[in-house]
């Protein structure tokens, strides 16, 4: 077997297509076709499941994707190695969960570039559910996404929490004067919050789940800004990060709600690959700059 086959076993299991597995890795679809099959007559076993679509592994070919992957990874360290003397090059691909990006993305960006001028930065947002799902595919490098404190990580990624935020529950001012201050006793008022997949979302509705109770759903949209706005309006109580609170053209128009079964936490985790080769140092620059820039707000804030 050759490296290239496990390139082109890995792309399709990845893709899902042989079409796009071809043209992310630059070949025509016979050519993925022949290493393919080259592959499996190596192995001496069926690694594919030729009769759905979109194209799935069998049970043993995704046991050989994963090892595939852990022989990528060392083969990026064997590189790594004899390219000391180099600075990183070509590209790192991140994905930054929404909240983190509005905090600390560009200014991250714009140092990563000035410390690496010959590595090109190539940045997504999204949910952290989903930004963990193409990490482990690896369609990332890397990725900076907001979960509780206990959560627990694949095998084969490395995980560090770069710091712990505070979220608030906020209603327009005013509002739940009269309202027993828990969870509870706001649910006749409803929620405006992201859509599934969110981690604050997901949080609210284990703890809601946990009294017997069901999330009411006034609004979902994107965006805490919009969010706040939609709270300041009266349209439900709001989940926010407190430094995107306190930066918010909204918020004086708002009341931090405290609830006393409800005191919501967030880390915020750098989780990577367990080998990166020559990118370990950038995704760590990457992780130092996100915790500068969350510290610096918290410092801001209590200014």
């Amino acid at each position: 077997m050759k490296i290239d086959e496990i390139d082109a076993y890995v792309t399709v299991i990845r893709c899902q297509s042989l079409q796009q597995a071809a043209l992310a890795l630059g070949l025509t679809q016979p050519a993925i076709t022949r290493r393919l099959q080259n592959f499996e007559e190596a192995l001496g076993v069926e690694l594919l499941d030729r009769n759905t679509r979109p194209l799935k592994a069998t049970a043993t070919g995704r046991i050989v994707y994963e090892q595939c992957r852990v022989i990528q990874r060392e083969l990026d360290v064997l590189r790594g190695l004899v390219a000391t003397g180099t600075p990183p090059a070509g590209t790192l691909r991140v994905g930054v969960a929404q909240t983190i990006a509005d905090v600390a993305l560009s200014d991250a960006i714009r140092d990563l570039k000035a410390a690496y001028p010959d590595l090109q930065a190539r940045a997504s947002t999204g949910w952290g559910s989903r930004l963990l799902q193409r990490l482990e595919q690896g369609e990332l490098d890397a990725a900076a996404i907001l979960l509780p404190a206990n959560k627990t990580f694949d095998d084969t990624l490395s995980a560090r929490s770069l710091g712990r935020i505070k979220l608030a529950v906020v209603a327009q001012k005013g509002m739940l004067k009269k309202c027993p201050h828990t969870l509870a006793g706001c649910q006749s008022v409803g929620w405006v919050l992201n859509p599934d997949g969110c981690g604050f979302r997901d949080g609210l509705q284990r703890a809601l789940t946990g009294l017997g109770l069901t999330l009411r759903l006034n609004l979902e949209t994107p965006g805490t800004e919009l969010q706040l706005q939609l709270v300041a309006g009266g349209n439900g109580l709001g989940l926010v990060p407190l430094p995107l609170l306190h930066a918010s053209a909204h918020a004086d128009a708002l009341d931090i709600v405290s609830l006393s079964d409800f005191k919501p936490l967030i880390d915020i985790w750098l989780v990577q690959p367990r080998v990166l080769g020559k990118l370990q140092q950038p995704v760590e620059q990457f992780g130092a700059l996100i915790e500068r820039a969350f510290k610096e707000t918290r410092k801001q804030r209590a200014a």
